[in-house]
């Protein structure tokens, strides 16, 4: 579920939130609703189509206006790259000096998740794994930005992974039910992990949304 989220630290402008904000909820309606760290929002009532973005939203190619919320206007692919290569300049500079700091790589692989530049963000991240291998919440991100691009099996082995260093991990169960029941039309394999993740994690916040998806896997495959 990228979740209707932007996750946007201070260094956005306003506009630029606000863009990302609009793209984020295209891509969220016909994009499919993975979950990303930090911030977790809740599923939509009924969730129509979760299959992955194939192609890119788009936009008159222009800057992003000041007064975008209230014109009501779409940045482009472009705008928004642009405004991640701007945001990830001063990560960048630093990792000159420490070329293979994990941190640093993962926050660079973020800022590119977020303006939706997933090619790029797989490299920050798969960067960031090759010194921490075993951080489940960068390799749960990497597994769905797979998946936004297109890819559901190696979203899948990334989520495996994860739940090899973290089995009971909520968002990495959450978003293999995911892939599994649209990427590879395996409702049984969606049902089992949505089921363990409530089962191993009863106080979960979107417990009422899972059970809603569950509920809806279970009548089509009746």
């Amino acid at each position: 579920m990228s979740e209707l989220k932007t996750t946007t630290s201070n260094t956005w402008t306003n506009a630029q939130a606000f863009a990302l904000a609009a793209v984020s909820l295209l891509l969220g309606v016909s994009g499919g609703w993975l979950l990303r760290r930090f911030t977790v929002a809740a599923l939509p009532a009924q969730v129509a189509s979760l299959s992955p973005q194939s192609t890119p939203v788009s936009a008159p190619a222009q800057p992003v206006p000041a007064n975008f919320g209230a014109a009501n206007e779409l940045p482009s692919v472009q705008d928004l790259k642009q405004a991640a290569d701007s945001q990830a300049a001063p990560l960048l500079e630093q990792l000159k000096a420490d070329p293979n700091n994990a941190g640093l790589l993962a926050k660079v692989g973020n800022i590119y998740y977020d303006a939706k530049q997933y090619p790029a963000a797989i490299t920050y991240y798969e960067h960031s794994l090759k010194s921490q291998p075993a951080d489940t919440s960068v390799r749960t991100d990497l597994g769905t930005a797979y998946w936004y691009s297109g890819d559901a099996d190696t979203a899948i082995a990334h989520f495996n992974k994860a739940l090899s260093y973290e089995p009971t991990k909520p968002d990495t169960l959450f978003n293999l039910g995911i892939v599994k029941w649209q990427g590879k039309k395996d409702a049984q394999g969606a049902l089992a992990a949505w089921q363990k993740l409530l089962d191993s994690n009863p106080g979960y916040q979107n417990k009422d949304q899972v059970l809603q998806l569950m509920a809806q896997v279970q009548a089509q495959n009746r």
